[in-house]
């Protein structure tokens, strides 16, 4: 009888790793927006709020600055934030709030894990993840998202198509401002401050116990003092690769 089990696991273990070994490998989109053929350039800053709370550093920054912003939320972080909501909420000019996800899972359709998060796992939990996060904004009153970013911002090939099918655009990024909130203020600061014409920012707006907030304020002003214009993903062409927008 051991003997028997011992051979059904070593039959399971020997399928899992060769399922693992020829898993599709995951992406990381990139995305930019149309350049504009006048002026300094444009770019377009997106913020992830995946749980925790807000941080209005950021939030503040972006109202006293006039900067427009996409922010991509989970259902989590609306659940926890109202207050925040309804300042974004307050300025329909400056904010457009898309679709991070229910729950934070990254939209990878086997599983593993991923900067060690788990991935959803299967479609369904996928297209679950998805879902439940269009809800959550629109049972706040907010229009049906249009855009979709998981969790880590990586995918199986298969799971973009999915995202694709439901009618979203999934959003890539060609700058990674704070390092997942992890980074300095300082080294935040210049990766931003760097960006030009056409580039996509993704940085974080949910640690305001991170130093990489100051820093995201900090390279926004740099920006702006440069000229360049702020626009949100909805009031720009983006251009995507891996099928994430045609």
């Amino acid at each position: 009888m051991r003997l028997l089990q011992k051979n059904l696991w070593m039959i399971a273990l020997s399928w899992a790793m060769a399922s693992a070994s020829h898993a599709a490998p995951l992406v990381e989109p990139t995305l930019h927006i149309k350049s504009q053929a006048s002026g300094a350039g444009r770019v377009a800053l997106t913020l992830d709020a995946c749980g925790g709370q807000t941080d209005n550093r950021i939030l503040s920054a972006l109202v006293d600055n006039k900067i427009p912003a996409t922010i991509f939320v989970t259902g989590i972080w609306l659940k926890r934030n109202a207050a925040a909501v309804e300042i974004m909420r307050a300025h329909p000019d400056l904010f457009e709030l898309e679709n991070h996800g229910g729950h934070h899972v990254p939209a990878v359709d086997t599983p593993r894990k991923i900067y060690g998060i788990r991935s959803a796992g299967s479609p369904d939990a996928v297209l679950a993840e998805v879902e439940s996060g269009a809800a959550a904004l629109t049972g706040t009153g907010e229009p049906a998202p249009k855009w979709f970013r998981g969790a880590t911002a990586e995918y199986s090939p298969s799971s973009i198509a999915m995202i694709r099918k439901l009618g979203f655009k999934v959003a890539g990024f060609s700058i990674n401002g704070d390092g997942g909130s992890l980074l300095g203020a300082k080294e935040t600061a210049r990766r931003i401050a760097a960006a030009k014409d056409g580039d996509v920012i993704i940085s974080h707006i949910n640690q305001p116990t991170h130093a990489a907030g100051e820093g995201v304020v900090q390279g926004l002003l740099a920006l702006k003092a440069k000229g360049l214009t702020f626009v949100r993903l909805d009031d720009a062409e983006g251009i995507g690769n891996n099928g994430t927008t045609e």
